[in-house]
C-alpha cells in the first residue's frame, strides 16, 4: 500500500499572507478550539517528519513555525471560507467540481465610489498629458498624490467611517486596471498603500483606538503607507528577521535594518515587523519628518519601480510608543505579515492586465504603420497571433481578478486563488513584454523614451513582488495537498515514527503489522477513486467553444486526486525535496483553474472579441496542460481575432494614448 506523510510547506514565500474578512466573516465565539486550532500534537508531528526525512532540528523549527502561523491565519476564518472549502480546494477534492463558485458578476461601485474613481482618473490623466507626474528626480510628484488624496483616491479600501469609501474589494481591483491604462505606477502605489501598507493590517489587527488615530490620516493621503519586513538576510525565511524591539516603560526600542521598501520617504506610516522578546511583532510607525541619528534611510540603486522611493531604513535606539502594537486575535507577527499580501496579488493581476492594454494600444498604430515588401505588418500572421495572444491573456487576467476579488469579499481566505491570479498576471507580463511587445517594435523597442525599453524592469519585477511564482507555486501545492495528507497519510506517519521505520516496505510483515491500521483509511478512499467515474459538471448556459474548455477543465480537474495522491505515495517524506514534481503539479492545476474561470467570465459578455479572446487564452492554456503542438484551429481563431484588434475591436483600449508612432531619437 502506498505509503506518505505530507510535505512540509516550503521554507520560501509562504502561501498564508491574507485579508481577513470583515467581521461577521470570522470565527465566531460558539466554535471549540478545536475546530480554530489544529491540535498541539499536529505540528509537533510535522516538525518530526522533517528529522526523519533527513532534515535538521533547526530547518524543522524554522518550518514549524511558518506551519503555525498559517494555521493561525486560517483560524481567523469561519470554516465555511477557510482554504478546505475554497473553491480552488474544492474543484480539485470535491465531486462534482462546483461550477457556481467561479461564476463571477461585474461589480456596480456606489455613485460616491464611482465619483472618487473618476476623479482620481481624471487627475492622473490630467498630469500625464500635461507632463507633470514626475518630480525632479524622476519620482510621482508628491503634490500629485496630495491632490489625489483630496479626490479621495487613498481612502477608497479604508471605511466611511473612518474617513474613506469602504469600497468593495471587487470594485478596487479592476479600477487599479483602468488606473494602470494611464500610469500603472500610480496603480501600483494604491497597492501598496492600502493592500500591503499600513491600511490593511491597521483595520484588519488594529483595536478601536488605533484605528481611530491612524485610519482618517491614512484615508486622506496625508501620512502614505509602507510596509518594512525584509532585511538583508532575511526574505523569503521570515523566521531569519533580526530587527529588535525592546519595551522600555511605555516606548519600545527598536534597532536593525529593513530593506526594499516601496514608498518610504520620511513622514511615511509604516508597517514595521520585528522581534519582540524572540516572537514575530508589528509596530505602525509613524516616520519621524527628517532622518536623525535614530532613523536613517538607506538609497541604493533599483532599475525596477524606478518612479517610486524605494529605500532601505536603518533604526539606531528608534522610539515607538508601545500602544502601536498590533495585536492579532491568534498568533503573532509572522500571522499579519502573512496576511497582508494576498489583495496585494489581485491588485497585481488587475495592474497587469492594464499595463498590458497599454502595450497593445503601443503595438496596434505601430503593426499598421510598419510597411515590410509592400505590406503592412499587421496583415502578417505571426503579428496578428501576438496581438489576438496578448488580448487572450488580458481577459484572463480579468477574469481572475475579477473571480478572486469577488471572494475576498464573500469573506473566503483566498490563499490559493490569490496566488493564481498572483503568478498568472506576472507571468503574462513578462511574456508580453518580451514576447509579443518587444518582437512586434523590433529594434526600436530600445530606444530611450520607448515604453518597452523604459520599463522593462517594471514588466519583469511583478514575477518576485508579492511572492516569487514558482515559492508560491509550490505554496499553492502544499495548501492543496495538506488536508489529504492530514486526513490519510498523518496517521500513518505517526505509526511509522512510533515503530521506529524511517523507510517503509510493505512486504516486510513487521511493518505491514504495524500499519495495518493506520492505513485502512487511505486504501478505502483510493479503491472510492478508482471506482468513481466522473461527473458531469452543471455549467451554465455559455457559447459552445467556451462550454468546451470549462467541460475540458473540469474533466482534468477530477483526474487530479489520484495523480496527486500517486505523486505523495512515490516519494513520501522526499516530496519536500522533489521542487520541480511539487512545481508541475501545481502549475497544471492552476492553468485548469484559470480556464474554468476564464471560461465563465467570457460567457456572461456581450463582447464577442472577449469571449474569442477568452477561447485563445483557453487554448493556449490546454497546449501546457497536454504537451500538444498549436492545431489549425487555434491558429486561425487567433489570427481572426489579431485581425479584429488591428482593426478596432478591442473596445477596452479606445482612447489609449500610444504615443508616436515614429518616436524621436532622444541621446
Amino acid at each position: 500500500m502506498p505509503l506518505v506523510l505530507e510535505g512540509r510547506r516550503p521554507t520560501g514565500r509562504v502561501a498564508s499572507e491574507r485579508r481577513v474578512p470583515h467581521d461577521y466573516h470570522m470565527s465566531t465565539p460558539t466554535q471549540t478550539d478545536s475546530e480554530k486550532t489544529p491540535p498541539a500534537d499536529s505540528q509537533s508531528f510535522a516538525e518530526t517528519a522533517l528529522t526523519l526525512g533527513g532534515k535538521s532540528a533547526d530547518e524543522a523549527r524554522r518550518t514549524g513555525a511558518i506551519d503555525k502561523a498559517d494555521d493561525q491565519v486560517e483560524a481567523l476564518f469561519a470554516p465555511q471560507y477557510q482554504t478546505i472549502n475554497s473553491p480552488a480546494h474544492r474543484a480539485v477534492w470535491d465531486r462534482p467540481v462546483p461550477v457556481e463558485l467561479f461564476v463571477s458578476h461585474p461589480p456596480v461601485p456606489s455613485p460616491e465610489i464611482r465619483r472618487v474613481m473618476d476623479d482620481s482618473l481624471a487627475i492622473a490623466r490630467r498630469h500625464r498629458e500635461s507632463g507633470t507626474l514626475l518630480n525632479s528626480e524622476g519620482k510621482l510628484d508628491e503634490g500629485v498624490l496630495a491632490e489625489l488624496g483630496g479626490a479621495g483616491y487613498w481612502g477608497l479600501l479604508v471605511g466611511r467611517e473612518h474617513g474613506g469609501s469602504g469600497a468593495p474589494f471587487s470594485v478596487f481591483a479592476p479600477f487599479l486596471s483602468r488606473m494602470a491604462m494611464i500610469d500603472p505606477t500610480l496603480a501600483g502605489l494604491a497597492s501598496v498603500h492600502g493592500c500591503i501598507g499600513a491600511v490593511d493590517p491597521v483595520r484588519t489587527f488594529g483595536n478601536a483606538e488605533q484605528k481611530q488615530r491612524f485610519l482618517p490620516d491614512l484615508a486622506s493621503g496625508r501620512r502614505l503607507s509602507a510596509f518594512a519586513l525584509t532585511e538583508p538576510g532575511a526574505g523569503s525565511d521570515l523566521t531569519a528577521l533580526k530587527t529588535r524591539a525592546e519595551r522600555q516603560g511605555d516606548e519600545f526600542i527598536v534597532n536593525g535594518e529593513k530593506l526594499f521598501i516601496t514608498n518610504v520617504l520620511p513622514g511615511r506610516t509604516i508597517g514595521l515587523v520585528c522581534l519582540i522578546e524572540n516572537r514575530p511583532a508589528v509596530l505602525v510607525v509613524d516616520l519621524p519628518a527628517q532622518e536623525n541619528e535614530q532613523f536613517q534611510l538607506r538609497k541604493y540603486g533599483l532599475w525596477a519601480l524606478k518612479h517610486t522611493y524605494n529605500r532601505g531604513i536603518v533604526f539606531k535606539d528608534f522610539r515607538v510608543p508601545a500602544e502601536n502594537l498590533l495585536t492579532p486575535p491568534r498568533g503573532d507577527g509572522l500571522t499579519i505579515a502573512y496576511h497582508g499580501l494576498n489583495l496585494g496579488r489581485v491588485a497585481l493581476c488587475a495592474n497587469a492586465s492594464g499595463t498590458m492594454r497599454l502595450m497593445l494600444a503601443s503595438m496596434l498604430p505601430w503593426a499598421n504603420f510598419r510597411v515590410t515588401y509592400g505590406q503592412p505588418i499587421a496583415q502578417r500572421e505571426l503579428v496578428r497571433r501576438r496581438l489576438g495572444s496578448l488580448a487572450g491573456m488580458i481577459v484572463a487576467c480579468d477574469a481572475l481578478v475579477q473571480w478572486c476579488a469577488g471572494l475576498i469579499d464573500q469573506g473566503y481566505r483566498g490563499e490559493m486563488e490569490c496566488i493564481i491570479a498572483k503568478i498568472f498576471g506576472s507571468e503574462s507580463l513578462k511574456d508580453a513584454a518580451v514576447e509579443l511587445l518587444m518582437k512586434t517594435h523590433g529594434g526600436r523597442s530600445f530606444l530611450h523614451g520607448h515604453l518597452l525599453g523604459d520599463n522593462i524592469h517594471e514588466f519583469l519585477a511583478p514575477c518576485i513582488y508579492e511572492g516569487e511564482g514558482e515559492m508560491l507555486g509550490m505554496a499553492f501545492f502544499k495548501s492543496l495537498v495538506k488536508q489529504h495528507g492530514v486526513e490519510f497519510f498523518e496517521p500513518i506517519g505517526k505509526a511509522l515514527a512510533a515503530a521506529g521505520i524511517k523507510r517503509p516496505n510493505p512486504l516486510n510483515p513487521a511493518h505491514a503489522w504495524a500499519l495495518k491500521g493506520a492505513v485502512l483509511p487511505y486504501a478505502r478512499w483510493f479503491l472510492k477513486q478508482k471506482l468513481r467515474g466522473s461527473a458531469h459538471p452543471d455549467l451554465p448556459p455559455m457559447p459552445t467553444r467556451l462550454k468546451e474548455h470549462a467541460e475540458f477543465a473540469v474533466e482534468r480537474l477530477q483526474r487530479m486526486p489520484l495523480t496527486i495522491s500517486r505523486v505523495m505515495s512515490r516519494h513520501q517524506l522526499a516530496l519536500a525535496d522533489r521542487q520541480c514534481r511539487m512545481a508541475a503539479l501545481s502549475s497544471q492545476v492552476q492553468d485548469l483553474l484559470t480556464i474554468l474561470a476564464t471560461s465563465l467570465y467570457a460567457s456572461t459578455s456581450a463582447e464577442e472579441v472577449v469571449q474569442d479572446a477568452a477561447g485563445v487564452a483557453c487554448q493556449e492554456l490546454t497546449q501546457r496542460i497536454t504537451g500538444r503542438l498549436p492545431g489549425d484551429r487555434y491558429f486561425r481563431d487567433v489570427t481572426r481575432l489579431g485581425e479584429a484588434i488591428a482593426e478596432g475591436g478591442f473596445e477596452s483600449i479606445a482612447g489609449l494614448n500610444a504615443g508616436e508612432i515614429l518616436m524621436p531619437y532622444e541621446r
